[in-house]
């Protein structure tokens, strides 16, 4: 008897993991190139645009990432003037993040292109559609 093994063009995490991977290293490459970011450094302007300040362990929970990675990226984005990291005076653990002003410009600029990289993959899909596609994943 042979062991099972993997279709990977029809296993639906192969091809979701496949799919997040080439939209992140496209999206990656195109902001390093117009705007000097990275995919991670988009997606936590992102998420401060929405919610802040918020802690560093935020950013790992709704994002998915560990916190070393997450707490370098925010040390490289203070650094460059895109979020205000400040202690909290209840307890010094806890360090809120922001957005700094031109941090909140710099999101403003690229999430003009990301909506319309979103709107380039959503092209065909009647609105029905897309609203099917967001609630399944």
């Amino acid at each position: 008897m042979t062991s099972p093994v993997l279709d990977l063009e029809q296993y639906a995490p192969a091809q979701l993991t496949y799919l997040a991977n080439r939209l992140a290293v496209g999206a990656n490459a195109l902001y390093r190139a117009k705007f000097g970011v990275g995919v991670t450094e988009w997606r936590i302007m992102s998420l401060l645009a929405a919610e802040a300040p918020i802690p560093a362990a935020r950013v790992c929970q709704v994002l998915g990432l560990d916190k070393g990675p997450v707490s370098r990226c925010l040390a490289g984005m203070e650094q460059a003037g895109h979020v205000r990291v400040k202690p909290d005076r209840d307890d010094a653990r806890r360090r809120p993040v922001a957005l700094t002003g031109p941090g909140r410009r710099l999101h403003d600029r690229i999430i003009k292109l990301e909506l319309a990289r979103e709107e380039k993959l959503m092209t065909g899909l009647k609105p029905a559609e897309r609203k099917s596609l967001l609630n399944l994943l």
